[in-house]
C-alpha cells in the first residue's frame, strides 16, 4: 500500500505533468485577459461609430465602404488567414486537414494580432460583425503557440491546446464559462481525449472567470431579466419561436454558405471593388434602420431585452430590424474581413423575439424575446446545447431554462430543413477550397 501511494504521489508531482498543466491553465488566463481587452476595445469602437453616426448620418456612406475596403486590403496584404469568423480556421487546425504547415499559418500570433486589429477597424467603420468568433481564433492561436514554443509535441496535446483556446475564447467573450465548455465539446470537437479533458475544462473556466474579473461587471451580460413562465401560453411560444427562429437562422446560414461559393470568383478577381460595393449595402441598410444594424448588435439586443422587461421604456427597434441585421451581417461577412456572426445573430434573434412578442400577452414579452434569441441563434449554429446555455448564462433567470432548451432543440431541427450542413463545417470546407484555388 505504501509503495502504491509513493508511486502515485511521485506520478502526480512529475515535472512534465505540471509543466503541461501550467501551460494549459496559464495560457487560459492569458486568453481571458486578451479577450477582455478585445471586448472592451470592440465596445469602444462600436459606441464611437454610433456616436459619430448620430451626429452626421451621411458619414456612413463614406466610412463604411472605404473602411471595409481598407480592412480587406490590410487583411490580404499583411494578415492572410485572418479572414472571416475564425472558427472555420480553428476547426481545420483541430482536424489537421491541411497538415502542420497550414496549422502554423492559420494559428500564428501574427494572424491573432491581425484578427484583433482588423476587427476593431471594421467595427469603427460600422461593419455588422461579432468579436466572439475572432476571440475563438485568437484563443486557439495563443494556446497553440504556447504548446509549440514549450515543445509539447504529442498530437493529442496540440489538439487539446487548440480546443482549450477555442472554448476559452467563447467563455471569455460572453462571460459564460459553461457555454465555453459546451462549445468546445459540441462545435469544435466530435470526441475528447481522456488524457487532456480535465485540463481543458479547467482552462476554459479559468479564462471565463479571468474575463469576468477584468470586466468588473455582473456575470450576466443582460442583467436580471424577469421573464415569466405562464404555462398556458409558454409552450405555444416555444414552438413558434423554435420553428420560425430555426427556419430564419438556417436560412441565414445557408445564404452565407451559398453566397460565399457564388461570390468567390468575383472576390478573387475584384476584392476591393466587392468590399466597397458591399460596404455601400451595409451603409444603406444602416440608414434604413436608423443606424441600428451597425456594429455587433449588443446595444440593440440590450435595448430590446430591457425595454420588454420595463413598462417605462419605449422600444424603438423597428419591426424590420431582424431582416435588416441579417442582410447587413451577410454583406459584411462576404467581404472576407475578420469578424464573426455570434453577436449579430443574438441581436437578430432578439429582434425576431420582439416581433413575435406582439402575438402574445404583454406579460410574456420578455420571455418571447429570449426564446426568439435562442431559437434564431440555434438555427444559425445548429449547436442546441451551446446556444441555450449562452442565453441562459447571459440573463439572470432560471425559471425558463426548460423552455429555452426546448426552443433550441426545435430550432436546430427546423434549421436542418433549409441548411443541411452546420455552418462552421461548411465554411471550413469553403475556406479550404479558397486556399486551394490560390487566393
Amino acid at each position: 500500500m505504501r509503495r502504491y501511494i509513493r508511486r502515485h504521489k511521485h506520478h502526480y508531482f512529475q515535472y512534465k505533468k505540471w509543466k503541461t498543466r501550467i501551460i494549459f491553465w496559464g495560457g487560459a488566463v492569458i486568453v481571458g485577459i486578451v479577450a477582455a481587452i478585445f471586448a472592451l476595445s470592440a465596445e469602444f469602437a462600436d459606441h464611437t461609430f454610433h456616436a459619430i453616426y448620430q451626429r452626421w448620418p451621411v458619414i456612413a456612406f463614406f466610412m463604411t465602404p472605404f473602411g471595409l475596403l481598407l480592412t480587406v486590403y490590410l487583411t490580404r496584404r499583411f494578415f492572410p488567414g485572418a479572414e472571416g469568423s475564425g472558427i472555420p480556421q480553428t476547426i481545420i487546425a483541430i482536424e489537421d486537414k491541411g497538415g502542420p504547415s497550414l496549422t502554423d499559418r492559420l494559428l500564428s500570433i501574427r494572424v491573432a494580432i491581425g484578427k484583433i486589429f482588423l476587427s476593431l477597424i471594421a467595427l469603427f467603420c460600422g461593419a455588422s460583425l461579432g468579436r466572439e468568433g475572432p476571440t475563438v481564433h485568437i484563443g486557439a492561436a495563443i494556446m497553440y503557440n504556447l504548446g509549440k514554443y514549450t515543445h509539447l509535441s504529442a498530437r493529442y496535446m496540440k489538439r487539446g491546446l487548440i480546443l482549450t483556446g477555442g472554448g476559452a475564447g467563447v467563455a471569455a467573450a460572453f462571460n459564460t464559462p459553461l457555454a465555453g465548455i459546451m462549445f468546445a465539446i459540441e462545435e469544435l470537437a466530435r470526441e475528447f481525449d481522456r488524457r487532456s479533458i480535465g485540463m481543458i475544462l479547467i482552462g476554459v473556466i479559468l479564462a471565463g472567470m479571468t474575463a469576468i474579473f477584468i470586466h468588473q461587471r455582473n456575470y450576466n451580460y443582460y442583467g436580471s431579466v424577469p421573464a415569466e413562465a405562464d404555462l398556458s401560453l409558454l409552450w405555444l411560444a416555444v414552438i413558434v419561436s423554435g420553428v420560425l427562429g430555426g427556419l430564419l437562422g438556417g436560412g441565414f446560414s445557408q445564404l452565407l454558405i451559398t453566397a460565399g461559393k457564388k461570390i468567390r470568383p468575383y472576390v478573387k478577381d475584384y476584392p476591393y471593388r466587392t468590399a466597397f460595393l458591399l460596404g455601400l449595402v451595409v451603409a444603406v441598410l444602416g440608414v434604413l434602420s436608423d443606424g441600428q444594424v451597425y456594429g455587433t448588435g449588443y446595444i440593440e439586443a440590450q435595448q430590446i431585452v430591457s425595454c420588454t422587461a420595463s413598462t417605462s421604456c419605449e422600444n424603438t427597434i423597428g419591426f424590420m430590424y431582424p431582416l435588416y441585421k441579417l442582410a447587413a451581417t451577410t454583406a459584411t461577412y462576404l467581404t472576407g474581413i475578420p469578424g464573426g456572426i455570434f453577436a449579430p445573430s443574438l441581436a437578430s434573434g432578439a429582434g425576431l423575439g420582439s416581433d413575435l412578442s406582439l402575438l402574445f400577452p404583454a406579460g410574456l414579452a420578455t420571455t418571447v424575446v429570449l426564446l426568439g434569441m435562442v431559437g434564431y441563434f440555434s438555427g444559425v449554429v445548429q449547436t442546441p446545447i451551446t446556444a441555450f446555455i449562452i442565453v441562459m448564462e447571459m440573463v439572470d433567470n432560471q425559471d425558463i431554462v426548460f423552455a429555452l432548451m426546448a426552443t433550441s432543440l426545435i430550432a436546430t431541427g427546423a434549421s436542418k430543413f433549409v441548411c443541411k450542413k452546420p455552418i462552421y463545417v461548411a465554411l471550413a470546407e469553403n475556406f479550404l477550397a479558397t486556399l486551394k484555388a490560390g487566393k
